[in-house]
């Protein structure tokens, strides 16, 4: 079961997060199997994105949803994780050219060096006017280094946009996604301030100790490894206090957004003359969702519901899913 694990460190401001999304990373990737698989580098990356937007989501406590996205000028156009606040979430990619079998981020997204990663924070309720929160970082470091791991991508978004040190240790294959998380605390009290947490960055020697430890992790380790065996040892010298995983009806799941409301008011959006030719082409207006591979089918008949007004429309569509 796809399960999170929240703990603290006593005595130190640290605190820690462990994801593995198992049956909900296997189900999302059989809904594109077959032509419609995304290459195994691409399935890898799609994989560490969901477990880290898990870790992102479950660490803020965001009511709306949270978008991470890779923007390429490789092969790998664009990649998308999005995570509710419920911890439903949902990966795709937009893939254009073929890709070695072991091709890395700066192969994949960032092969002519233009390549950035954004994190939209999309309130569930907004306020009129109201617009997504969004920060976006280049796939280099201050120095123009290429980073060549999305851990590394997000530890530098969190350290440019939070001030706060965060170690991250990402793997994901045809079974299972993870993702472990460690980061620095704001001091307590009047200390917690910009200033004062800047002053803190790197400096943190119990932070430093930990982040150590969690770097030793091996991708097959936290692969292959319950959470109770990775945490007891990487940390069993530290005092850890763990809360109750979160898992089931309250953890992390595969979940997609898409209805057929959805696509009819897109279809609105193309208008009628541009669904009347596609009904003239095909005899269908056809949508697939990118997410979870569901078809939406509209004929003639259905057009008149689309572009009816909705005071006129019956109670019920004949668009079929």
């Amino acid at each position: 079961m796809s399960e999170v694990h929240k703990f603290l460190f006593d005595g130190l401001p640290v605190r820690g997060m462990l994801v593995r999304l198992t049956d909900d990373w296997t189900g999302l990737l059989a809904r594109r199997e077959g032509e419609r698989a995304h290459p195994a580098p691409v399935r890898a990356l799609l994989g560490e994105m969901a477990a880290a937007g898990v870790l992102m989501q479950a660490s803020i406590k965001f009511k709306g949803a949270l978008l991470l996205q890779l923007h390429g000028d490789g092969p790998v156009r664009l990649a998308v994780a999005e995570v509710r606040s419920d911890l439903g979430f949902r990966a795709t990619a937009s893939v254009t050219g073929e890709l070695p079998p072991d091709a890395g981020l700066a192969a994949m997204v960032n092969a002519g060096g233009g390549g950035r990663c954004s994190i939209t924070l999309d309130p569930e309720d907004k306020l009129p006017g109201q617009q997504p929160y969004q920060g976006v970082v280049p796939l280099h470091g201050d120095r123009r280094e290429p980073l060549g791991r999305l851990s590394q991508v997000l530890e530098h978004y969190m350290l440019q946009s939070e001030q706060l040190d965060t170690r991250l240790v990402l793997a994901a294959d045809d079974r299972v996604a993870a993702g472990l998380l460690i980061q620095r605390l704001p001091v307590d009290g009047e200390g917690n301030l910009g200033a004062r947490n800047e002053d803190e960055i790197g400096l943190n020697e119990g932070y430093n100790r930990i982040a150590h430890l969690a770097s030793t992790l091996k991708a097959e380790e936290l692969l292959g490894l319950d959470a109770d065996t990775i945490l007891r040892r990487l940390f069993w010298e530290e005092s850890v206090r763990r809360f109750e995983p979160l898992a089931g009806a309250d953890g992390p799941r595969f979940s997609c957004t898409c209805s057929r409301q959805r696509v009819i008011r897109m279809l609105q959006g193309l208008g009628r003359e541009e669904f009347d030719g596609l009904i003239a082409e095909r005899g269908l207006a056809e949508v697939g969702c990118e997410f979870c591979g569901a078809q939406y089918r509209f004929d003639a008949v259905d057009g008149g519901e689309v572009f009816t007004a909705a005071r006129d429309q019956p109670p019920t569509s004949r668009a079929v899913q």
